[in-house]
């Protein structure tokens, strides 16, 4: 598997399963893009491997393995695994932190075991390795600005945190057909709805004032995260801009229809979504101008 393969195949996992995602990155400058793609497509990949409705083996052993895998590569082990070769030379080039990488893992590791979360502090504590750590992986790629780094480190956690939670809300039905409610029971007791309530066709009043709820503490996560923005090099906030509002309208999408997610998956309309690249893409091409503009003295 050479490294040219290796990045075009997580471009294409990026594409195919991430399209709100792979429309964004399009914005970065072309050097950036191969290694968004390759984080995407690991976390993916290892994704996949614990929500897959169609997988049938053993998906304990399989995120061993892909673990195992992971580690020996990172070592300089010589893979010939479609993702792991772009993987690692992305983690490699821009110093990103194994202990992110053992935290997204772990997450992974839970939603093979751990089906309810009591508190949304305990769903936080599994959305620090499942989201937030994604945050904080892309963050070298995007290239805060000098100095930046310590502090563009939180709002990109935030925006980890926002994606998440509103995929959660998004995908009740999906999350509940392969026995997990990321809901929090505590949240579910205070609104006086029960699990059941989450396979009904049509959602009940108190679901709704639930996820309305939720909704505004994903907006909290989205306003953390807004400030970060600015602490990147100016080619890259367009993307984070256009990923921002892509995934900030599947929340309007959920509230516009009064919070039902049960009859229907939210999503943001094709016209929609290239309207947003489209008012991007000017921000976008004028920033990767600009810092290729180098002056090369003379000897």
């Amino acid at each position: 598997m050479t490294l040219t393969r290796s990045y075009e195949f997580c471009r294409r996992l990026n594409a195919r399963h991430g399209r709100s995602y792979y429309l964004a990155t399009l914005l970065l400058p072309a050097w950036k893009r191969p290694h968004v793609h390759a984080l995407y497509g690991f976390a993916r990949y290892a994704d996949e491997i614990v929500d897959s409705f169609t997988m049938t083996g053993d998906r304990a052993a399989a995120l061993e393995d892909l673990t195992a895998r992971v580690a020996d590569a990172l070592a300089g082990a010589p893979t010939d695994d479609p993702v792991l070769p772009a993987f690692t030379q992305t983690v490699r080039s821009f110093g990103i932190d194994h202990a992110d990488i053992e935290a997204f893992l772990r997450s992974m590791r839970a939603d093979l075991t751990v089906t309810r979360y009591a508190t949304y502090d305990d769903l936080l504590g599994y959305m620090d390795g499942s989201a937030a750590v994604i945050g904080t992986m892309m963050l070298p790629v995007l290239e805060p600005l000098p100095g930046m780094a310590g502090q563009a480190r939180e709002p990109a956690r935030q925006l980890g945190l926002a994606f998440q939670l509103t995929n959660f809300l998004r995908d009740v039905t999906e999350d509940l057909a392969r026995g997990r409610v990321y809901l929090p029971a505590e949240d579910l007791d205070t609104f006086g709805v029960e699990v059941a309530d989450l396979g009904r066709r049509d959602p009940t009043p108190a679901l709704r004032e639930l996820l309305a709820f939720e909704s505004e503490r994903a907006r909290g996560h989205y306003r953390l995260a807004l400030a970060g923005v600015d602490l990147l090099t100016p080619s890259s906030r367009p993307c984070v801009r256009a990923a921002y509002e892509l995934y900030g309208g599947i929340l309007d999408r959920i509230e516009a229809a009064g919070h039902d997610v049960l009859r229907v998956r939210a999503t943001v309309p094709r016209r929609r979504r290239l309207a947003i690249f489209a008012r991007h893409l000017l921000a976008a091409s004028a920033a990767d101008r600009a810092e290729r503009r180098v002056a090369v003295p003379m000897f």
